[in-house]
This record gives structure tokens, C-alpha cells and sequence, in this order.
């Protein structure tokens, strides 16, 4: 089954935040033979509504929305759902190339040890300076 990603950034007048985001989406696509796309919920573009329609003519028959946050917050845990239409199972169907394609939400990023690691790198480098 064909899979994209599309990554949610939080959006800012900064332009680094639009940069770090689709970053981000370069290294994820590099992980597989998958689609990555980048949406933003403010000020940036492309909008949470036009990141899904960037899938057009890919062929993805699912699209997994990555909301690139560390825990959840009111965009996560209503606006983004509110935008993507997700029923309690945080699941919903958009319509590209004519045809259905599922939604599924992920969760922020969260606690992990990989995101602990890389906050005792940056404490370790600002030590360092």
C-alpha cells in the first residue's frame, strides 16, 4: 500500500521554523520508499488543507498525519483533528485523484530516549562553548 506522510509544523513569522520543519521531512523521507509532505497550522504555507492536496498524483492510498510537537497541546488535540475531520479513532478519509484515501493521526513526539539524548547533547554543547 502506498503511504505519505504528511508532517505538521506549527507555523511562525520566523522563516528558520519553516526550514527546521522541512528538514525534518527531508530526513524522514530519506528513512523508506515513502511520500513526505509538510503542512503548517499557522502563518506558513502550505496550510494543514493544502499539505493533503500536495499528494495529488502520487498514488498514496494513506496518508499518516505526524504532527512534529513534543506533547499535546489545543493544536494537537483539537485543531488538527477539527481540520482533518478524525472520528474517535483518530482516523478519517480525504478524496485525491478522484479516490478515498485513509487518514490516520499520529501522536507528538513525546518521551523517548532519543529525544532525551539529543537534549543531553545540546546541554553538552552549550557546555562546551
Amino acid at each position: 500500500m502506498n503511504t505519505g506522510i504528511l508532517v505538521l509544523g506549527h507555523g511562525s513569522t520566523l522563516p528558520y521554523n519553516k526550514e527546521l520543519v522541512e528538514t525534518i521531512s527531508g530526513m524522514i523521507a530519506n528513512q523508506g520508499d515513502i511520500v513526505v509532505r509538510t503542512a503548517f497550522l499557522n502563518m506558513d504555507k502550505p496550510t494543514l488543507k493544502q499539505g493533503l492536496e500536495s499528494f495529488t498524483g502520487t498514488g498514496v492510498e494513506r496518508i499518516v498525519a505526524l504532527p512534529i510537537f513534543l506533547a499535546h497541546g489545543v493544536h494537537t488535540l483539537e485543531d488538527i483533528p477539527k481540520e482533518l475531520n478524525l472520528n474517535e479513532d483518530k482516523r478519517a478519509v480525504t478524496e485525491i485523484d478522484g479516490k478515498s484515501v485513509d487518514i490516520v493521526y499520529a501522536d507528538p513526539l513525546g518521551a523517548d530516549a532519543c529525544i532525551a539524548e539529543l537534549a543531553y547533547k545540546r546541554a553538552e554543547e552549550a557546555l562546551s562553548r
